[in-house]
């Protein structure tokens, strides 16, 4: 093969990647990823509706302790973090034994999908914690995302939900918005349709080295 053979194919292969991929089930993404089922929630399956039933108490708990002060923060992006542990406190009242995922070495893991593990049973469950506003909740605008991982969260066959809150701007203190809530929504992703994007990257050590490919033009003090 020659030079401008290999590079013609090694531009096509680039070309091939940048052409995103749509509407991929969420289940088969995690059963690629991971070898783990993601179970679809049953009505007809006692024990599923009997966690619906504590998912929608624990909802209720945690929207009424945000309220009591509210969350502080200057945009509405970040409130989601801020949710997180009320939730996880509102299962844990209800003997759901809530806890930040293990990845397969053992460890928890705070970062990355999905927020919480529970336990109901003796079977677990994982729950995303997440926020909406009703301006945009019916725009394109990417409000969930994972990535893979060798370390990724998912670690049994589980029903996987979502419990999202609707958040409004309640007052205001200094520089921080007040958010509270006002609805909240309890979802089952096992089928929810995915998209995915190449992205390509490189490391600081190579951005700034002048080494790998950048050119260290001019540098000094200040």
């Amino acid at each position: 093969m020659t030079q401008d053979n290999y590079i013609a194919r090694l531009e096509e292969a680039v070309k091939q990647m940048l052409k995103p991929l749509k509407n991929i089930p969420f289940n088969l993404v995690i059963q690629s990823m991971t070898e783990k089922k993601v179970l679809k929630f049953d009505y007809s399956n006692e024990e599923h509706t009997e966690v619906l039933r504590l998912l929608t108490d624990a909802a209720i708990d945690a929207g009424r302790e945000i309220n009591k002060t509210g969350i502080l923060r200057p945009r509405p992006n970040e409130v989601g973090n801020d949710i997180e542990p009320y939730v996880r406190n509102s299962l844990n009242k209800l003997n759901l034994n809530a806890d930040t995922p293990i990845v397969p070495s053992g460890n928890k893991k705070a970062t990355g999908y999905p927020d919480v593990l529970f336990w109901y049973k003796s079977k677990p469950y994982y729950l995303e914690c997440k926020t909406y506003n009703r301006k945009n909740i019916n725009t394109t605008q990417r409000s969930f995302y994972f990535s893979p991982s060798d370390e990724f969260k998912v670690i049994y066959d589980a029903v996987h939900f979502i419990l999202s809150f609707e958040i409004y701007v309640a007052g205001r203190s200094g520089e921080n918005h007040i958010y509270k809530c006002r609805n909240y929504k309890i979802l089952s992703v096992e089928s929810l349709s995915l998209d995915i994007k190449y992205e390509f990257n490189s490391d600081t050590k190579r951005v700034y080295s002048g080494k790998d490919g950048t050119v260290i033009l001019a540098e000094g003090k200040n």
